[in-house]
């Protein structure tokens, strides 16, 4: 029975969606002005393995992710590098897409851009004003409408959402309205809000700004009413899941609640929020404003993708983790143990009739494996079974106790499993090995043929110094890059 760590009662929940076995499920998506970190990818990452191990179980998802494409983040960047706003969002979400491939995340059924949304988000914006719950900054005479002051509107600078009004604000966070006095959204720059927590529903735009027409004044959407807006149109006003990093909780989360509950009358709009930990570099979250980041991009240079998947899931998905190349690098070792072992049963060759040994009899291995992912993906627990499969196959092997029909159990139970994680059977095209490492491989293996082991084992350090790998077949050596 699948158990949930929910954010907004801050316990475990038997997992029971609103519609039988139909899962609705939002993350929050990126905001497209520059190279996606992987810091987002752990979050991305969690609720990709969520995704499939929810379809696993016979589960039919939608899982629904915003692309945020108009933005203060987006105007500025594009006036910096002097190139037209949607042309830089295009370009990041472009190579925000290509990252995803890259890292095999492809269980999100379907990308919503904010700004093929607009009309759904000027329909709550104009809910949330007839409602009480938002007003215009400056408050505009009775009787007038945005458009009948013709360009008096610029000098205005939009509609916001009045906190103190909704009498659940701060449920998810655990904040009073007084609390959140101190927070400041990204883009509400007002001094005449009503409450210094209120946040931006639709700004009103400056000369050379993205603008779409709306009842009340040309403009551009505040961040929140984005993803509200976009999950009404596809869920509904109530939805299953809503996912993303903890740094979102508030003021973000919170206003999406405010909004959507406030214009639906309906509670709680998410049954379960689930919010993934931080990444951090010496103890400190990355972030692009520290400086302390590492894109998506420049890690794949060097490492390989199932490198970030693996060190991902070896954490709990509400932990912290902290990077560094030294934690990498064990990563790598680890995934060559399995890579190795799994060479090893490909490639077993016991043909004795010995008594045929149950090595994981489906209900130890995978009934723990099982167990520990309905546990709120406790997906340590779950890699740790992995490696006691490891332990005890090599252990078999060693003993010539293993059978290939073992073999085969035990690839089937891993292809199963990696369905889910998706690191440990990494297809990756087939490199061209390069000319020098070819010429160390034959200098080397005239050296074997010469029994001149020391000189060939020098060759063998080489050849890992410079990146790759040699196994030793019967068939002539095997070349392979290090992951």
């Amino acid at each position: 029975m699948l158990k949930l760590f929910n954010s907004l009662t801050r316990k475990k929940e038997i997992f029971r969606p609103r519609e039988g076995k139909k899962v609705k499920m939002f993350v929050c998506g990126p905001t497209c002005y520059d190279f996606s970190h992987i810091g987002h990818a752990r979050t991305y990452i969690v609720f990709d393995m969520i995704s499939k191990y929810l379809r696993e179980r016979g589960y039919d998802v939608f899982y629904l992710q915003n692309i945020t494409d108009v933005d203060d983040k987006i105007i500025d960047r594009a006036i910096e590098k002097k190139v037209f706003w949607r042309d830089l969002n295009r370009k990041f979400e472009k190579e925000y897409l290509k990252d995803m491939k890259a890292l095999n995340i492809n269980s999100v059924t379907k990308y919503a851009r904010a700004t093929e949304h607009i009309k759904e988000i000027i329909s709550q914006v104009k809910k949330l004003l007839e409602k009480g719950f938002a007003y215009q900054i400056p408050e505009l005479p009775k009787g007038a409408k945005g458009e009948d002051e013709g360009n008096l509107h610029r000098l205005k600078d939009g509609i916001y959402y009045d906190i103190s009004k909704f009498k659940d604000y701060g449920k998810l966070s655990k904040r009073t309205v007084l609390q959140a006095e101190d927070a400041v959204s990204r883009i509400d720059e007002a001094k005449e809000k009503r409450n210094k927590g209120d946040f931006c529903l639709w700004k009103f735009s400056k000369p050379g700004e993205p603008k779409w027409k709306s009842p009340f004044g040309w403009g551009r959407p505040g961040w929140h009413i984005e993803d509200t807006a976009i999950t009404e149109k596809y869920f509904g006003s109530r939805y299953d899941i809503h996912g993303g990093a903890k740094d979102l909780i508030f003021p973000h989360h919170e206003a999406e609640i405010a909004q959507m509950e406030a214009i639906s009358g309906k509670k709680p709009t998410v049954k379960y929020w689930l919010h993934t930990g931080f990444l951090t570099v010496r103890g400190q979250k990355m972030a692009k404003s520290r400086g302390n980041f590492v894109t998506i991009k420049d890690f794949l240079k060097t490492h390989s993708a199932r490198i970030l998947r693996f060190f991902v899931l070896k954490t709990h998905y509400r932990s912290p983790i902290d990077y560094s190349e030294k934690e990498i690098e064990q990563v790598k070792r680890q995934l060559e143990r399995i890579d190795e072992f799994i060479d090893k049963i490909k490639n077993l060759k016991n043909t004795k009739r010995v008594k045929e040994v149950n090595l994981f009899s489906t209900s130890a291995y995978a009934s723990v494996f099982e167990e520990a992912l309905e546990d709120d993906f406790n997906t340590p627990k779950a890699i740790a079974i992995i490696f006691d499969l490891v332990n005890r196959g090599n252990s078999l092997i060693a003993q010539n106790k293993l059978t290939r029909a073992d073999a085969r159990n035990i690839l089937e139970f891993l292809k199963k499993i990696d369905k889910v994680f998706n690191f440990i059977f990494w297809e990756k095209p087939k490199e061209k090995i390069p000319g020098n490492i070819l010429k160390l491989v034959k200098e080397r293996e005239k050296y074997r043929q010469q029994k001149k082991w020391q000189k060939a084992d020098e060759v063998r350090k080489r050849i890992k110094e410079i990146g790759y790998w040699i196994k030793d077949t019967k068939e002539g050596p095997k070349i392979k890059k290090l992951s």
